[in-house]
């Protein structure tokens, strides 16, 4: 297993932070849709991610954003073919040359893009569908021995937000995940490479955003590290009254320190120099000795 990949798998055994970096290869994500298109672009940006602080860059080509329509594979790829295989290239560079270190997820749900992906030299796979929209893709990470991230939506992100109602939804997600973990076990994933996420904002209202924030210690007892991704989202704007999405750093500093407190070890931003920095602190606090 890559070193790296190793330690931040181990990550929910220390208190030390990770922070993954957002690349978004699309026309129509919700805060930063277009941005990073141009294979120039993307590259400068993955450069700037990691010398911010990012130890994984996740590179996506299909927004999942709530109304969003959905990406085939082969559109998903030809958005990637130039971008993916230089940002790798770029990332196995790093490391050297007093640079830090990082690795490369994929965000996608379909096996034939992880694969290409995966060709390129990415590590992870970030599945917001839990391998449900293409159980190949717990069969692809067992064979090639990858990490995935498991996360929770409710329904599909061209409906997610149309009324979201949930018995208990901290009881109802945590089940979700552990379910979505013995599947992907069942298909050959090792345990300790599953990465359950509860998918703040996919299919959740406010006040179900802040209790599974608050509620993060029971994800933590699946034994998986629990990756969070609160960045730029709409329930920081209802909070703040703050409807520009690149605006509500404060608010997605704000999410993440408490979701570190409550026992979160990955964090995926936009903003990862100032969301590391104040880890960082959180860290320092946090192994201050008495």
């Amino acid at each position: 297993m890559d070193a790296l990949l190793a330690d931040i798998l181990n990550a929910r055994a220390s208190a030390r932070p990770v922070v993954m970096g957002i690349l978004n290869i699309t026309p129509d994500s919700f805060s930063d849709g277009g941005n990073f298109r141009n294979p120039r672009e993307a590259l400068a940006r993955a450069s700037k991610l990691i010398d911010d602080g990012a130890e994984i860059i996740d590179i996506g080509a299909e927004s999942t954003r709530p109304g969003s329509s959905r990406v085939s594979a082969g559109a998903q790829i030809d958005r990637l073919r130039e971008v993916l295989p230089a940002v790798c290239k770029l990332v196995n560079q790093s490391g050297e040359q007093e640079r830090p270190a990082a690795i490369v997820s994929i965000d996608t749900t379909l096996a034939e893009v992880a694969d290409f992906a995966i060709e390129a030299g990415a590590k992870i796979i970030n599945d917001v569908s839990a391998g449900r929209d293409d159980p190949e893709i717990f069969t692809l990470a067992a064979r090639q021995g990858l990490a995935i991230v498991l996360m929770h939506m409710l329904g599909q992100p061209c409906d997610m937000q149309k009324a979201p109602a949930y018995d208990n939804v901290l009881r109802d997600v945590r089940n979700f995940l552990a379910g979505r973990v013995e599947v992907a076990k069942a298909a050959g994933v090792a345990a300790e490479r599953c990465i359950v996420d509860p998918g703040i904002g996919f299919g959740k209202t406010l006040e179900h955003n802040l209790a599974l924030i608050k509620g993060l210690t029971e994800f933590c007892k699946l034994g998986c590290p629990v990756l969070l991704g609160p960045s730029r989202k709409r329930f920081i704007g209802e909070i703040t009254n703050q409807p520009d999405a690149t605006a509500r750093l404060g608010g997605t500093i704000s999410a993440c320190l408490a979701g570190y407190q409550a026992g979160a070890k990955i964090f995926r931003v936009h903003d990862v120099r100032e969301v590391h920095d104040a880890l960082k602190v959180a860290q320092a606090i946090t192994e201050q000795k008495q």
